[in-house]
């Protein structure tokens, strides 16, 4: 016998959201660490926001809300929005009821300025690796530095030579067209209208020029997880500036070593490293020139530990970009792209520490 095709606008329930989420979900240990940092982060909160007032949204439902946009790579805040008008598993980690009200796509648009000012990416990515290291997860002894470009929000059709005055009407307003065949176009002389900060660069000889920023990344060799990430502009040399910093900070107190690929294999990157108490396991480039590493660092064992441990940091990098949402920006400036970078990697360490802790 068919069943009627009855539709029930209206529907009591005595099922709460905690019963509805399965007790074995991936979610559930990634909530009760994300919860720990929030209270740590309690102090910060109270003094971004006034003391009089309407109460606004609480911070801490704002970031675990950011949370699952990365985690489940919802492209957008609008359709985040989307997802927690009816979406129960979505509503249980945010910490909303079944008949709470959803605020408005534009509130994250607000709030990030206020938690930009804040540093609070910074701070809620120093409060995950404290979890890691409780749990014995980090070595300070072994680390690999890498970096990527991250396609920035702006086309090629924005990248104009500096003060200049286009006084030509578009043929199309939204989308015009733009000849720049021919043209020599460099950052010295151009610069994105809708991007400033973005620079024209590529990944390698044969490659297409787009406008990117630099993203870096310091990873510790026990199990993968980053201590340390940036964002800067993609200047050609940001990824050796970078590193030097980075080695600073690892090599204060004892020695340590840095692994890296070929395009760190220089003279003045070694010596800098060295000069700050790191031995630099870098991949030798012979190709075009004697490389800066010799038999001195290549005879030891541990330096073909490094070298195949440093592979373990380009998965980093593809998580954030097919996962994260990093392969194309959707934020403009230095700042903001650094903000969401590295909340995206501590995003990333919450999930490698719940695999670590619940094998």
């Amino acid at each position: 016998m068919r069943g009627d095709d009855l539709h029930q606008t209206e529907m009591f329930s005595y099922i709460s959201l905690e019963q509805r989420v399965p007790k074995d979900h991936p979610l559930r240990p990634m909530r009760k660490m994300v919860d720990e940092i929030l209270v740590g982060l309690s102090p910060q909160f109270e003094k971004l926001y006034s003391k009089t007032g309407r109460p606004s949204i609480p911070p801490e439902k704002l970031l675990r809300a950011l949370l699952l946009q990365v985690l489940y790579s919802v492209r957008s805040e609008r359709l985040l929005i989307e997802e927690l008008v009816y979406n129960l598993l979505f509503r249980w980690f945010v910490g909303l009821n079944m008949d709470d009200g959803v605020w408005d796509s534009t509130t994250f648009t607000k709030n990030r300025d206020r938690l930009l000012k804040g540093d609070i990416a910074e701070a809620f990515f120093e409060q995950v690796l404290e979890q890691a290291r409780g749990y014995g997860l980090l070595s300070d002894e072994h680390f690999t530095v890498d970096g990527t470009l991250i396609e920035a929000a702006a086309g090629l059709k924005s990248f104009k030579r500096k003060g200049s005055r286009d006084e030509t009407p578009p043929d199309d307003p939204g989308n015009p067209t733009v000849n720049f065949h021919g043209e020599k176009r460099s950052n010295h002389t151009h610069q994105s209208t809708t991007d400033p900060d973005a620079l024209l660069s590529k990944k390698g000889k044969g490659k297409e020029a787009k406008l990117n920023y630099c993203g870096h990344l310091l990873m510790e060799n026990r199990n993968g997880l980053v201590i340390d990430a940036s964002v800067t502009q993609a200047t050609g040399t940001a990824e050796r500036d970078v590193g030097v910093v980075f080695a600073s900070k690892i090599g204060l107190g004892h020695r340590a070593t840095m692994g890296a690929d070929k395009a760190y294999d220089t003279k003045e990157f070694v010596a800098a490293v060295r000069q700050a108490n790191v031995t630099p396991h870098v991949a030798q480039n012979n190709r075009r020139r004697r490389s800066a590493i010799d038999q001195r660092t290549t005879r030891h064992a541990g330096y073909a530990v490094s070298q195949r441990k440093r592979k373990r940091i380009e998965e980093i990098f593809g998580w954030g970009k097919t996962v994260g949402l990093l392969r194309k920006l959707r934020h403009r400036g230095v700042a903001k792209v650094n903000w969401v970078f590295k909340f995206t990697v501590a995003a990333y360490n919450l999930v490698r520490i719940r695999n670590l802790i619940t094998v």
